[in-house]
């Protein structure tokens, strides 16, 4: 997997607003991007976001490119992904790894969608 964070982003913006950034605060697509990181501000509710928000992915300091690996992973094994198998494959420790698999079980249930178009386009670009 030669994805980088930087390429996960954008594939996560592909996935979340087709190419349009969308406001999670206010939903107005009226946004200036941060020429310095890909982080955008809202120009009607002047706040600023990334594509992270509100997903299972917002404040985390994991690498997007582990957290999809993870999530194919923990998707993809039958009988689920021991924390300590999730660690070594990724190269988290074990809590972070936990910490992980719980995120993505509560994505299961409330943003199924987002895991099925992350699971899709990481197995198409990786």
């Amino acid at each position: 997997m030669s994805r980088n964070h930087e390429e996960c982003l954008a594939l996560l913006e592909q996935i979340r607003w087709g190419g349009k950034p969308k406001c999670p605060y206010c939903g107005s697509t009226k946004a200036t991007a941060y020429k310095s990181e890909r982080r955008f501000h809202c120009n009607e509710c002047f706040t600023s976001y990334s594509v992270t928000v509100g997903t299972l992915f917002h404040k985390t300091y994991i690498e997007l490119q582990k957290w999809f690996i993870a999530i194919r992973l923990v998707l993809n094994s039958a009988g689920g992904i021991s924390v300590r198998q999730l660690a070594k494959e990724i190269g988290v420790n074990k809590n972070t790894a936990f910490y992980m698999i719980e995120r993505i079980r509560r994505a299961m249930a409330e943003e199924p969608e987002l895991l099925q178009k992350v699971m899709q386009m990481s197995e198409h670009h990786s």
